[in-house]
């Protein structure tokens, strides 16, 4: 039976994260094999892994080169770096203070590269600022990866996603650009100045919620609990999600009915879900994606039989949603995630 992916990530970021291994002369395919990776996927540029996949590639690489980053700076950030910057912004009481803490940790930590909190006005900042440059490639996955991290440490402790307005990026747009708009902000950009993300400062007075005993389960699980965007386990999102897990695509209910199993109002579920950045079209739409990729890449189900298990009234309907997600028809991805000929 095929189940609900809880979450996936494209290719294209498991090869950024090898490159790191392999500048150190060091072989990659055992850590793919723990992973539960297969190492042919790297040549289908349609291929998807799980979080929990990625999670555990970023654990092997992390204890393989002693560097949570990838050996993506000059300097190592050695395991044990993440829980030591989890413990210090912990002891904080609101958001800023979080934030001041851990960039100030990360900029003693880091050589290449500086974060730069800013709040004016309705908006607060994270700038990016590159001190020493080693290539565009390094560059990209340096940002986007320093993001990532902060932003799944920041949300867990405050118990919320944080919404990010915009994202402008140093560099060209890569091939996978439309990943940016699920994993970072709606609202990308490429060939900026800088790397900045923008949210809404009025964040920055929410409290700081997490204690040493959640810490320490948050930390077993990471990173795979924030890869793909931090999720609270008890948000209403969360919630949302299980809801329609437990229920066929086609049989999924509406919003007023699904505000009635949940006990809430439908515009109170709107509000709510709006104050965790999501919305029910964006939760079905990454399920029905995820699902879909499975269903691809690990049944022989027609293409036509897929888009009736996913709740789409018409083939074409599906056809026109997966391109959107992924950029290519379902055809085209399955015949990339098998891989090449041999």
């Amino acid at each position: 039976m095929i189940t609900m992916e809880k979450g996936s990530v494209a290719i294209a970021f498991v090869r950024e994260a090898l490159e790191g291994v392999t500048r150190r002369g060091l072989e990659p395919l055992p850590l793919l094999r723990r992973a539960g990776i297969d190492p042919d996927w790297l040549a289908a540029d349609e291929a998807r892994v799980s979080a929990d996949a990625f999670g555990t590639l970023w654990l092997e690489i992390a204890r393989a080169l002693d560097d949570e980053f990838f050996g993506l700076d000059a300097r190592r950030l050695k395991v044990g770096s993440f829980a030591t910057l989890t413990h210090l912004t912990l002891h904080t009481p609101t958001l800023r203070e979080a934030l001041l803490r851990g960039t100030r940790l990360l900029n003693l930590l880091l050589d290449d590269t500086r974060i730069v909190f800013e709040a004016d006005g309705e908006l607060a900042r994270l700038r990016f600022v590159v001190l020493r440059d080693a290539g565009e490639q390094r560059r990209r996955f340096a940002h986007e990866t320093l993001f990532v991290l902060l932003h799944g440490l920041l949300c867990w402790l405050i118990g919320r996603r944080i919404a990010i307005r915009t994202a402008r990026f140093a560099y060209a747009q890569p091939p996978w650009w439309r990943e940016y708009m699920i994993v970072y902000a709606g609202d990308v950009g490429f060939d900026a100045p800088e790397t900045v993300f923008t949210f809404d400062a009025i964040e920055l007075a929410a409290p700081v919620v997490q204690n040493e005993r959640s810490a320490k389960e948050f930390l077993q699980r990471a990173p795979r609990n924030f890869i793909v965007k931090y999720r609270n386990p008890r948000s209403l999102a969360a919630r949302v999600r299980r809801q329609l897990r437990g229920t066929p695509p086609e049989q999924w209910p509406d919003l007023p009915a699904l505000a009635a199993a949940l006990g809430l109002g439908v515009s109170t579920l709107r509000r709510r879900l709006d104050d965790e950045g999501q919305s029910f079209r964006r939760i079905k739409d990454a399920l029905r994606r995820d699902l879909a990729i499975r269903y691809l890449t690990r049944s022989r189900l027609p293409v036509g039989e897929i888009a009736q298990a996913l709740g789409f009234a018409e083939p074409s309907a599906f056809h026109r949603a997966f391109r959107q997600w992924t950029g290519v028809s379902p055809g085209d991805y399955r015949r990339g995630a098998a891989g090449p000929s041999p």
